[in-house]
């Protein structure tokens, strides 16, 4: 009795260690570290890729204007505010003159004492032409006598010096004449430029647009050049794109564009690269783009500094094996996928072409149509790794 109570003791203890090493193995196999790794998989299909170009870009104006004065001064007064629409023409804000206007006036009374001068001396030059047409016959007279010795050439000589006294009398006046008209000229345009100097107080807009920006205010002090106003023509806005450098191939000029505004993403518009910067972003890594909108920019929702998502359309790939760009994995400096053979996964390098934005990649070498391969693992694949093929990969429950 005694020993049967043993052995059925050894036996319940010899089950209890078979049923432990099963569940150890079987905790092993599907939980440890020889436990398969769950992948999904995607079967390789030969299809043609759409590639496009994404980027951030930033409406502008390609036609702004800063308006300031030519000269340093004191602002009177500024007659327009941010988001005032203004014509050509139309005056914005006005310097402080301080003494042009007194300058002006000195230097028309300047003209009126040329003008004076002037007509003196046309009336010296009258008198002179008088006293020289005198002088003239007097001395061909008194030199006719004295060939027939009635005056005595003493007496002719000083007729002769007259008319040379007459004569010089008569030049004289020229020259002060064509003096006077040489201040005259010089103090009228003395007073051009001082009519434009007072012009150039006055700020006006050279053409239709929109006020930007209001830099300063009544009674501030500016330097030339310094902007008082800024414009922009709402009929020229586009936006300043950046593209990443290693997807850019293919940018060029006249692609069309899809514009989504952040503030109205709803309702995409249409657009076209208008230029391709020569200069790129070598610290970003990015080329720039600017893209202009197909409709009138003035009819759009669209404000200055306003960002937007701009796709780029790339004319269509090839047909080529086609394969998601989530199974794409880098070892090293190979780039490829992990390819399911009898079961197994084996890591395949390939070179790959274009890309899409809806995440496919035009694989060149390396596969072929109907090959399949793993899209996601959860966990990092080895060539020694166990896999098993689920539907979707779902994180344990803890």
């Amino acid at each position: 009795m005694k020993t049967s109570r043993i052995w059925l003791r050894r036996v319940a203890m010899g089950l209890l260690a078979v049923i432990l090493i099963a569940a150890l193995a079987f905790v092993a196999l599907r939980t440890g570290p020889m436990a398969a790794v769950r992948v999904t998989v995607q079967r390789v299909a030969e299809d043609s890729v759409v590639p496009a170009l994404f980027g951030i870009g930033t409406v502008e104006a390609r036609r702004s204007f800063l308006i300031g004065p030519t000269t340093s001064g004191r602002v009177r007064r500024v007659l327009v505010d941010v988001g005032d629409r203004v014509a050509t023409g139309q005056l914005l804000a006005e310097m402080e003159p301080i003494d042009l206007d007194e300058r002006a006036a000195a230097i028309d009374a300047s003209i009126e004492r040329a003008r004076s001068a002037a007509d003196a001396s046309e009336a010296q030059r009258t008198d002179a032409l008088a006293r020289q047409r005198l002088a003239r016959a007097n001395a061909q007279r008194y030199a006719d006598l004295g060939k027939q010795g009635f005056f005595g050439t003493a007496a002719v000589e000083a007729k002769l010096q007259e008319q040379a006294s007459a004569d010089a009398a008569l030049a004289t006046a020229d020259a002060n004449i064509a003096a006077a008209r040489h201040d005259m000229q010089r103090l009228a345009a003395e007073r051009a430029g001082l009519r434009q100097q007072r012009e150039n107080v006055r700020l006006v807009a050279p053409a239709d647009g929109v006020v930007i920006g209001r830099d300063a205010e009544p009674g501030s002090t500016v330097v030339a050049g310094q902007a008082v106003v800024r414009l922009a023509d709402p009929h020229s806005l586009w936006l300043r794109v950046r593209l990443d450098q290693g997807r850019s191939g293919g940018l060029a000029a006249g692609l069309k564009a899809s514009i989504v505004l952040r503030a109205d993403p709803e309702r995409p518009l249409p657009g076209a690269v208008a230029r391709v910067e020569a200069v790129s972003d070598s610290v970003a890594e990015e080329r720039i783009a600017m893209v202009g909108f197909e409709a009138a920019a003035a009819a759009l929702p669209v404000s200055i500094g306003e960002l937007a998502e701009v796709t780029l359309a790339l004319a269509p790939a090839k047909a080529a094996p086609v394969v998601p760009n989530a199974s794409l994995r880098r070892r090293g400096e190979e780039v490829g996928v992990w390819r399911i053979e009898s079961g197994k996964a084996r890591f395949v390098p390939v070179r790959v072409g274009a890309s899409g934005l809806d995440g496919r990649v035009q694989v060149l070498e390396g596969l072929a149509a109907g090959d399949t391969v793993v899209v996601h693992s959860e966990q990092e694949l080895s060539g020694a790794s166990r896999v098993a093929i689920v539907d979707a990969i779902v994180p344990a429950r803890p």
